[in-house]
């Protein structure tokens, strides 16, 4: 099922032509909303240049010149940057939404034998076939369509594709659901954004997220959605734009180069608290709701919230085991 990506980052769209190619990448802090759709909170690094090809016979896929089209980076500013991810938790917070995570894009054309996002390993047969799509994407302008709405934003249609998509596209029509599954998130998945009927498809090809605080990540391949990937190429259905790996969840921040230096600073801190609190009060009100269908006494309201941070997750976690418990009971 198909979401909407709000002010999307330039590298998604990476376009090209037979002249030339696109060629960058970027980093942002993306929120998600009640219905799944995904926001850039802010942009932490983006750059986009144009490699010119040589117009010589023999060539024609070769970069000649580049010319650099955009540029704006935080990633090495450690105070720019806190301040950027403070901005980007309350903005979330006044808009109802949550913290999705980091999404990084690069596009390359695939001109490159090694893939170019970390945590992700291709063959280079692989890699070969992809620069022969892109080749055809770029010849024949079959790049996502970027739409705007009354209000002027842009956005892009996009849909996750793999086994695991539920690593990514998670599943909750509320916004209490979302916040319980994401609190607990780690992890990331990479693949590459291949575009089908004007809209931007995530493959996934490997993942190592889990939901649950015990659980350790495990990186997996999608072989399946790899051979998906290559029929889909091979039958002209699928068209490679992109690299994409996305670290999901609170913990995301963590990834960061700067996360170190930043993760002391005091109005970081201020905002993380308030998101933490922000987060909690959303799954104790989905808990809070559960208890009462099932008839399980909720006026505990009063004493969560004078708990500190850890006491409070581990509540939150001791509520919705007894709750599933009572409910397998229910259902005996």
């Amino acid at each position: 099922m198909p979401i909407e990506f709000y002010n999307p980052p330039s590298a998604i769209l990476a376009s090209g032509s037979k002249l030339g190619v696109e060629i960058g990448g970027s980093k942002s802090i993306l929120s998600m909303d009640a219905r799944h759709n995904l926001y850039s909170e802010g942009v932490i690094f983006s750059e986009l240049s144009w490699g010119a090809f040589y117009q010589e016979e023999g060539l024609e896929d070769q970069i000649d010149t580049f010319e650099t089209k955009e540029f704006d980076s935080i990633r090495e500013d450690p105070e720019a940057l806190a301040k950027k991810i403070v901005e980007s938790i309350y903005n979330i917070i006044n808009n109802n939404r949550l913290l999705y995570g980091i999404a990084d894009f690069e596009v390359d054309g695939f001109l490159n034998q090694n893939t170019i996002i970390p945590g992700l390993k291709l063959d280079y047969a692989i890699i070969n076939k992809l620069l022969d799509a892109h080749k055809k994407t770029r010849d024949e302008d079959l790049f996502p369509n970027l739409l705007s709405d009354a209000k002027g934003a842009h956005r892009i249609k996009i849909e996750f594709q793999g086994t695991k998509k539920r690593n990514l596209h998670l599943i909750g029509s509320k916004l209490e659901d979302l916040a319980d599954i994401l609190r607990m998130a780690k992890g990331f998945a990479t693949g590459i954004v291949c575009t089908s009927r004007g809209a931007a498809n995530l493959y996934i090809m490997c993942d190592n997220i889990v939901f649950k605080e015990e659980e350790y990540p495990d990186l997996y391949t999608d072989e399946e959605n790899l051979a998906i990937i290559e029929m889909g190429i091979q039958r002209e259905l699928l068209f490679p734009i992109s690299w994409f790996r996305i670290d999901l969840g609170i913990r995301s921040l963590e990834t960061l180069e700067l996360w170190d230096k930043i993760k002391e600073n005091p109005k970081l801190n201020k905002a993380m608290k308030y998101y933490e609190k922000y987060i909690t009060s959303l799954v104790y009100k989905k808990f809070q709701v559960m208890a009462s269908t099932e008839k399980i006494g909720t006026d505990v309201e009063e004493d969560f919230y004078t708990m500190s941070p850890a006491e409070r997750r581990k509540a939150l976690r001791d509520m919705a085991e007894a709750i599933r418990k009572l409910t397998d009971e229910y259902k005996k």
